[in-house]
């Protein structure tokens, strides 16, 4: 079985929750998961981050389910 260690992902999120509530909602959908985030523009009601997830197996759905709920949008594959 192949496993993902490393995911870098735009998203587009609203300015709620802020960068540090969201890159700590993703942090904790894995025991191992290391989460790096930069904000890369800033408009009136979104921020476009670049996201890094590292871990031993990251699971891209469970990933894209938390972005989800918290507003977020991230890519779709």
């Amino acid at each position: 079985m192949i496993s993902v260690k490393k995911v870098v992902l735009d998203v587009l999120k609203p300015h709620q929750p802020n960068a540090l509530e969201f890159s700590s909602a993703i942090a904790a959908v894995g025991a191992d998961y290391r989460v790096y985030l930069r904000v890369l523009e800033v408009d009136e009601r979104t921020e476009t981050l670049q996201m890094v997830v590292e871990a031993k197996a990251v699971d891209f759905n469970a990933i894209q389910s938390a972005i989800t709920r918290m507003g977020g949008v991230a890519p779709q594959y």
